[in-house]
């Protein structure tokens, strides 16, 4: 399924070792974890990203390539990394990069302020990678200079290669290739099904009529005091009111407790919001008798329980229904 919109990510760089390998392969590499699958399908090919560490933000780069590759534990550049659990992670997961611009530039500048409040309000780096918006990617291409670094080549052509896979069978998971459908691989799958294809649809099933599909873009993860929306709509370029439409995102049956949460972040946005929607495989009674002035939307993955699908396979298999 073709990327319609380049998107922008600011990729979290663990120490100032692995940054300087990532910049000097114009390379970068995603643990064998929930987090770093997650961060893998979610940047594509054409989309833009950053490297951010200790608070800054460095380069920017388009993705050409994406590859998995197996026993990535001897895998160059980046030494696997064991943490106080004894946990170790390497990096099968990795994106070939083309140098676009260099800079070195402090996440405080208002450029930035959009990732930087994702950041605070999170209050620090759990997450492998954070979406930027539009207009912070309109930003970033004026930063610095056209980059003129060439970039090191790593010899990878003699490690095997896998394209990643997920399974709602326990008995076929098998990591880093075959992975459970968790929460976050569904949000994926969802906004990038929304951004390429379906939002003008997805608009008209929730009978909004005031919104241009065409002035909307899908984000990822956004960040609230109240805590994180799933997906994130909002105006590229807002004219006197910036609509938006929180997206509350559950791989099972949502509860009382999850409206809650979806009512918080409308109150929160305020006037602004122009919808709120939960999103789950089924809902509670309790939830469908209490919900008001919210929309819920009950989502539908057409797929075998013993088979393997890849992410793409997922988007050609989801569907969504109107409850409320």
């Amino acid at each position: 399924m073709e990327n319609k919109t380049s998107s922008y990510f600011l990729v979290a760089v663990s120490n100032k070792e692995n940054l300087n390998l990532c910049m000097k392969y114009s390379l970068a590499g995603f643990p064998n974890s929930i987090n770093g699958i997650w961060a893998f399908l979610d940047i594509r090919e054409g989309d833009f990203v950053s490297f951010l560490y200790a608070a800054r933000a460095y380069n920017l780069y388009q993705v050409i390539k994406k590859v998995a590759y197996s026993n990535a534990e001897k895998l160059p550049p980046w030494k696997p990394i064991t943490f106080q659990s004894g946990r170790t992670y390497c990096f099968p997961y990795r994106l070939y990069l083309k140098p676009v611009r260099q800079f070195n530039e402090s996440l405080v500048r208002v450029d930035f302020a959009y990732v930087a409040e994702n950041l605070l309000l999170r209050g620090g780096y759990a997450r492998t990678h954070f979406q930027a918006d539009q207009t912070t990617l309109q930003q970033a291409s004026q930063l610095g200079e056209l980059s003129s670094e060439t970039t090191e080549k790593v010899e990878m052509e003699s490690y095997e290669t896998f394209v990643p896979k997920f399974t709602l069978s326990k008995e076929k998971i098998h990591k880093p290739e075959v992975l459970p459908i968790r929460e976050m691989i569904l949000q994926t799958v969802i906004r990038q099904y929304l951004q390429d294809n379906y939002l003008a649809s997805f608009l008209q099933l929730l009978q909004i009529s005031e919104l241009n599909p065409e002035s909307l873009e899908v984000l990822g993860e956004k960040a609230l005091p109240e805590g994180h929306v799933d997906i994130f709509l909002k105006e590229s370029v807002p004219i006197g009111k910036a609509k938006k439409i929180p997206i509350e995102v559950k791989l099972g049956k949502a509860s009382k407790k999850d409206l809650e949460q979806l009512e918080k972040y409308k109150a929160e946005l305020g006037s602004e919001c122009i919808c709120a929607c939960l999103m789950a495989r089924d809902f509670q009674k309790k939830t469908l008798s209490s919900a008001k002035g919210l929309k819920l939307v009950k989502y539908t993955l057409k797929i075998n329980q013993n088979e393997l699908y890849t992410v793409n396979e997922l988007k050609d298999l989801v569907e969504f229904e109107v409850i409320k």
